[in-house]
């Protein structure tokens, strides 16, 4: 019988968790494990909003629904889900770093830049071209 770790537990439980609300099979997919497994942590889980793990999707989705509201209701909000306004605030940067400036000229290729690449073509044996980004 293999034994999970606390940590992975929750995680598992978090995607099945509103936002996320992810299907237990789907779940169950994604981390190899059972789903009667999964349903049986789901149960076990504390109900407490204030010890639920925020997965990387749902944090997102929380910056989303909390930015058009005013500072009042966000606090609201925070208060509902077990959140503290500043966590709200950091999870918003971490979203904006992660972005990045996608119009710089480093994101873009020009022509110039990229060079055909011979790669084997496993169908019928032949060479076929694609498109690089050099890196240089």
């Amino acid at each position: 019988m293999a034994r999970y770790s606390k940590t992975f537990k929750a995680r598992a439980v978090a995607r099945l968790l509103p936002p996320e609300n992810a299907s237990p099979a789907a779940v169950a997919a994604e981390f190899g494990i059972r789903a009667d497994t999964l349903e049986r942590w789901r149960s076990e889980a504390p109900s407490d909003a204030q010890d639920r793990i925020w997965t990387g999707p749902a944090r997102l989705e929380a910056v989303i629904h909390t930015a058009a509201l005013d500072e009042a209701s966000r606090k609201a909000w925070c208060r509902e889900k077990g959140l503290y306004p500043s966590e709200l605030e950091r999870w918003r940067v971490q979203a904006m770093d992660s972005l990045g400036d996608v119009g710089t000229t480093e994101a873009r290729v020009t022509p110039r830049e990229a060079r055909q690449v011979r790669i084997p073509d496993q169908r019928d044996h032949s060479f076929r071209f694609i498109v690089t980004a050099c890196s240089g």
